[in-house]
């Protein structure tokens, strides 16, 4: 545990408790209250480190933190509902950030944040500026940064059975004929030379 003066104190956890207590929380900044030889001490978790093989939690860093003071911390973005211009205009929805950067009181720090993108049209864009997180929550990453985009469907060519429907003719593909012809000219050729 990294202590808020610059010290650093190791402390051991059952690794099955630790699992149980963790288990389900999308953030990876937890606000948790330490019990260190009798003295509780608010902790926010803010890296954890994995077996590779096992996904079990091999180390985890705690900074202390004070309960009246903000910390900057990192939430996770997941988009709820379908945008207007993918269910009517046919687009399809990308988001492009998945977390925001908040400053907070640490008993204020999101699990995650829904943003709805119900309203999205063909072709608009959700900005950072665009989130309404509440008023706890400062955001810190930058307002013009996409958070999520309606993007046109690609001009695909009409070809096949779209071109027949369209009353275009169909495109066959060209066969190029190789093999035993090639090899009967060229072998031709060889006895044309001798």
């Amino acid at each position: 545990m990294k202590m808020k003066k610059g010290g650093t104190e190791l402390i051991k956890l059952p690794a099955h408790d630790f699992m149980m207590a963790t288990r389900g929380h999308a953030s990876k900044q937890l606000l948790v209250t330490l019990d260190l030889d009798g003295r509780e001490v608010p902790a926010l978790m803010r890296e954890m480190q994995n077996d590779v093989l096992a996904g079990t939690p091999i180390h985890v860093d705690f900074s202390e933190v004070s309960l009246t003071e903000k910390v900057r911390v990192t939430v996770p973005l997941y988009l709820v509902g379908e945008p207007v211009g993918v269910k009517l205009g046919g687009g399809v929805l990308e988001q492009t950030l998945r977390t925001v950067d908040v400053d907070c009181l640490p008993t204020d720090i999101a699990e995650k944040f829904e943003i709805d993108v119900s309203e999205l049209g063909l072709d608009q864009t959700l900005f950072v500026r665009d989130l309404k997180l509440g008023d706890k929550q400062t955001v810190v990453t930058r307002g013009e940064v996409p958070v999520a985009v309606v993007k046109a469907p690609d001009d695909v060519p009409a070809s096949g059975a779209a071109a027949a429907a369209a009353g275009a003719p169909a495109a066959t593909p060209e066969v190029i004929k190789k093999g035993k012809e090639e090899e009967a000219a060229a072998a031709d050729k060889k006895e044309e030379k001798k």
